[in-house]
């Protein structure tokens, strides 16, 4: 799966999230409450907007706000499910009733002013973001719009002294590089869009946009040479972007490269895109989604910012709008294939297991070698527990490559995990232990392995510290402390075993493993009815028919008198690989 979010542009000032009203699940939203009433239509909204269902606890809230009109509190909560819903004149109707109430509200103020912008009323709508410049990420969007305003009007001194507000932050600093060298590329002054471009570069030369940007810069510009290494040193380093790759054989065909940037809206809309690609964690996803929809009303670069787009509803769990999204991505653009996987990864998710399977032999039809799909399509068999299937198609993804290069670890660790779900033990170790030579700080791989060797009572004292290993990497993770807990409860180290079981309890509650595991420890401390609690528990928790059978097992008749490990079990150089 690629996801097109840029690993972008640095910012990690933190943002606290909007408290936005969001809603049902898909089974949840199927049925409306009879009840129509002023409270039932609010309390409906409300139950909608905690499970992230923006369009039913719209309509839910709509309907409440249409029996207390006045209610400043329902206004706001209406005009950003609107948003993030991407109906953006509805949201620009409501945005003048929330300033009504509340004059500063950030987010009212920048859909205003996007308004203006659009009209090219430039001074208005600078009024308007100067407003909502009162938080870190306000600043940082009224500048960048303000700075493209600036560029509408041809105004490029000003639009880059705007910039130079976005001095006093580091985290702004790409920003403010990329964003100059747009704006002055836009406006015709190649001198300064090169240098600023270099600087973008040097400061985030990973960033997806930044590479494109430049090298579409260095083509128009007669430098085809300079681009081609631009964008190959981009995909060398493990990332095969679509969009990169087709710049590339642009360039190889001789295809006459257009603007990135070609208005000032489109520029307003890469500035609103750059900010929702910088916020996609827990915190501020939120805030990203409405980016994301004001980015999409320019009609700029939209296969891009569907991308995104639906990249956002995969994070928040909405998989019924990531298909819409990735649906709307042209044929004709270069990350066609790309949403196609991305909508046969959330058809799995809502279990519609044929047809996503359907939409991958589809582009296999097309490229038998296309590696992203090969291993797509290995994830989706795996999810599905077709281990054979699976590992076939991890087979042919590596048959594509005649050296693996460090991206690849994560095709053998899942051939690794299909193999041994299969009982295939000696291949799943030689898989486990190429993804360890690529990727030899992988937590998941030391984890897996580990464990593993740990459940087979083999390579004990290896298979220890490379459980230790994966703790260190990831302290918080509950399978890795559960695995600690477990090699040591192998090894007969109760004591050890259980801190470490009772921590990944902390940590992951719902697990049955887990539970289980702590179970078997406290069994052996002699701590009885703790153990049958937990094992009881873990039985709760949903486990897998033949874990539950185990679990029941252990209820009726405890555990068995302990076996010592023989020598040969505890052998510490053991080669197994």
């Amino acid at each position: 799966m690629k996801r097109i979010a840029m690993p972008v542009i640095i910012f990690r000032t933190t943002i606290v999230a909007l408290a936005l009203c969001w809603g049902f699940s898909a089974a949840g939203a199927s049925g409306m409450p009879g009840e129509t009433s002023l409270s039932g239509n609010y309390l409906a909204g409300r139950t909608a907007s905690k499970l992230r269902d923006n369009d039913v606890a719209s309509e839910y809230l709509s309907r409440a706000l249409e029996g207390d009109s006045g209610n400043p509190v329902l206004i706001e909560r209406v005009f950003l499910l609107e948003l993030s819903e991407g109906n953006i004149e509805a949201a620009e109707e409501l945005a003048v009733r929330v300033l009504g109430s509340n004059s500063q509200q950030r987010m009212a103020r920048i859909v205003l002013g996007l308004r203006d912008f659009r009209v090219r009323h430039y001074e208005d709508a600078r009024r308007n973001f100067t407003v909502a410049s009162y938080t870190p990420v306000g600043e940082l969007t009224s500048t960048l719009l303000s700075a493209w305003s600036h560029a509408g009007e041809g105004e490029l001194v000003r639009a880059l002294r705007s910039l130079d507000k976005l001095d006093g932050n580091e985290s702004f600093a790409n920003f403010k590089s990329f964003h100059a060298a747009l704006i002055s590329d836009y406006l015709g002054n190649a001198i300064r869009a090169e240098a600023f471009y270099k600087k973008a570069h040097e400061q985030a030369g990973t960033s997806l946009r930044v590479v494109q940007a430049y090298g579409n810069f260095l083509e128009r510009n007669g430098r085809a040479e300079e681009a081609t290494k631009i964008y190959t040193a981009f995909l060398d380093g493990g990332d095969d972007n679509p969009l990169v790759a087709s710049a590339l054989a642009g360039i190889k065909a001789g295809h006459k490269a257009q603007a990135m940037i070609a208005t000032p809206g489109a520029g307003a809309a890469e500035a609103l895109f750059s900010l929702a690609t910088a916020m996609t964690d827990e915190q501020s996803i939120d805030v990203g989604l409405l980016y994301a929809q004001l980015a999409l009303s320019f009609n700029a670069d939209r296969p891009v910012a569907f991308t995104l787009l639906g990249d956002i509803y995969e994070d928040v769990k909405r998989p019924e709008k990531a298909i819409d999204a990735y649906s709307q991505v042209p044929e004709t653009s270069a990350l066609r294939a790309n949403a196609e996987m991305e909508i046969a990864i959330n058809l799995q998710r809502l279990e519609r297991k044929d047809e996503a399977l359907a939409r991958l032999n589809g582009l296999l039809a097309q490229d038998p070698g296309d590696y992203d799909v090969l291993v797509t399509l290995g994830n989706i068999h795996r999810n599905n527990e077709d281990f054979a299937k699976a590992a076939e198609a991890y087979d042919r993804a590596i048959a594509t490559f005649t050296q693996p290069q460090p991206a690849h670890w994560r095709v053998f660790y899942y051939s690794g995990i299909s193999n041994e779900r299969m009982k295939n033990w000696d291949k799943a170790e030689k898989e486990f232990r190429r993804a360890l030579e690529l990727a030899p700080e992988e937590a998941m791989v030391l984890n897996y392995l580990g464990y593993s060797m740990v459940d087979r009572k083999i390579n004990l004292v290896e298979a220890m510290a490379m459980i230790k290993k994966a703790v260190a990497l990831k302290p918080n993770d509950g399978y890795i402390v559960d695995s600690l807990g477990w090699a040591y409860f192998q090894l007969g180290d109760y004591e050890q075993a259980l801190i470490h079981c009772e921590r990944a309890v902390e940590l992951l509650a719902a697990d049955p493993i887990i539970g289980e595991h702590l179970g078997d420890v406290y069994w052996r401390v002699g701590r009885k009815l703790e153990a049958q609690f937990q094992w009881q528990h873990a039985k709760d928790n949903k486990p897998e028919p033949e874990d539950l059978k185990r679990i029941q097992d252990k209820q009726a008749n405890g555990l068995p008198d302990e076996v010592p490990l023989t020598p040969v079990q505890n052998t510490t150089d053991q080669n197994n690989g």
